[in-house]
């Protein structure tokens, strides 16, 4: 048994052996101490009783009759009262030994019986054998862990966990454990520690931009409001920051804001010719990246602006890891001529606009210029909880709009839940 399950059981038992002895004190008590006070008090009632006769009969207030009538009651009284203490019996030593027996007995059967406790036992021995070399992994006194720890990498993994969890407020920890969910493929947990981090220290322009990268690339590219703020933030406090100005002209392009893009390329490009040094390189790529976006403008301008609003009776259903999909496709079916999958999170207010053009392709032959010369269009919304390409249920989905060769804007309201 581990250390942590032993101190746990004897602190159990204690705290049940000290309830037992509560509700049985009053019994260990001597009977006849009890009796001796309780008559002690009966008496000093009736001594009272009778003064107070006395004073009145003194007084005048009763007569001689009234005097013996009351006092003989009295006497009744004290005597009854005796009889009554005798009818009680004592409590044995078996009756106590019983309780103090059962009451702990009870409440440890009732803990293990509750529920399946198997999780708490294993955590607490992850902590007893790994604990010590999960701390030292998130501390950076150590790289790697030792061979004997890795045998068992799901208790290594609580341990750190758990470790993170009692620092809370130490974000080089959550840094670390960030990079251990990384190595996992858990891409989910480890943009949630890096978040942690990042609140915990707001101003760390390192933390905030391995978080601002983090979740740029989870979201296929896409800035969403509050990291494209902590970008901005790094760029406030450090108008220089090479790899901000970049995540920033890559954000403006995924979202298809290429004038803004180009500003913030122009700028990367300032920042770098004035540095000493041959530059050339560096130069050419920036401005094969100019080229780029202007080319990605130029189809941008022919494709379809898609206006996407949300029923507000179906707002308290979409979830934050929830994603949109909007897609521009076959009235018979089949594959996407252009389609876009963004986190929801994009949705300000209800309301979300977007451009599908040729760039939004799956495929380099089956483009939206090629379907709309040849097949006739729809636009679908789609809300997907699970975040798969496929119509799922209980998915929010909007009504097909037709798209004409003429049409180069539309409006779908996603409306109603796939049964």
């Amino acid at each position: 048994m581990s250390q942590s399950l032993l101190l746990f059981f004897t602190l159990c038992a204690v705290l049940a052996v000290l309830v037992a002895l509560v509700v049985i004190f009053p019994w260990l008590k001597s009977r006849r101490a009890m009796d001796n006070r309780l008559m002690a008090v009966n008496v000093e009632v009736f001594h009272h009783r009778i003064a107070e006769l006395d004073a009145d009969k003194q007084a005048g207030v009763i007569d001689e009759a009234y005097y013996h009538a009351q006092s003989t009651e009295l006497k009744r009284q004290l005597i009854a009262a005796q009889k009554h203490e005798d009818r009680y019996a004592p409590v044995g030593t078996k009756s106590r030994l019983i309780v103090m027996v059962w009451i702990p007995l009870l409440a440890a059967l009732a803990y293990l019986t509750t529920a399946d406790r198997t999780p708490v036992f294993t955590l607490w021995e992850a902590q007893d054998r790994v604990g010590q070399v999960a701390d030292d992994l998130l501390t950076g006194k150590i790289d790697t862990p030792p061979e004997w720890a890795t045998k068992d990498s799901a208790a290594l993994i609580s341990a750190m966990q758990t470790n993170v969890h009692t620092h809370a407020y130490d974000a080089n920890r959550w840094m670390r454990l960030s990079e251990l969910f990384t190595a996992l493929d858990a891409k989910p947990q480890a943009l949630e520690a890096l978040a942690r981090a990042n609140r915990l220290e707001p101003d760390n322009v390192e933390i905030a931009m391995t978080y601002a990268q983090a979740s740029f690339f989870m979201n296929n590219g896409s800035l969403d409001p509050t990291v494209k703020e902590i970008v901005l933030g790094i760029l406030r406090s450090t108008p220089e920051h090479e790899g901000a100005q970049m995540m920033m002209a890559m954000g403006e392009i995924r979202a298809g804001n290429f004038v803004n893009a180009k500003a913030w390329v122009h700028k990367l490009r300032s920042n770098i010719a004035a540095k000493s040094g041959d530059r050339s390189e560096a130069l050419a790529s920036i401005d094969t990246l100019l080229e780029n976006i202007n080319t990605q403008e130029a189809k941008a301008a022919q494709g379809v602006k898609v206006g996407v609003g949300i029923d507000t009776k179906l707002m308290p259903q979409i979830q934050e890891g929830d994603v949109l999909f909007i897609s521009i496709v076959s009235s018979k079916g089949g594959a996407p001529y252009a389609v876009k999958r963004l986190p929801v999170n994009q949705i300000q207010n209800g309301q979300f606009e977007v451009s599908l053009s040729d760039l939004d392709a799956m495929m380099p032959e089956r483009t939206l210029t090629v379907g709309r010369e040849n097949d006739e269009l729809v636009v679908n919304a789609r809300i997907s909880h699970s975040g798969g390409a496929i119509s799922e249920s209980g998915d929010l989905s909007a009504n097909p709009v037709p798209l004409t060769r003429a049409t180069n804007a539309v409006f779908l309201t996603i409306s109603q839940v796939i049964p």
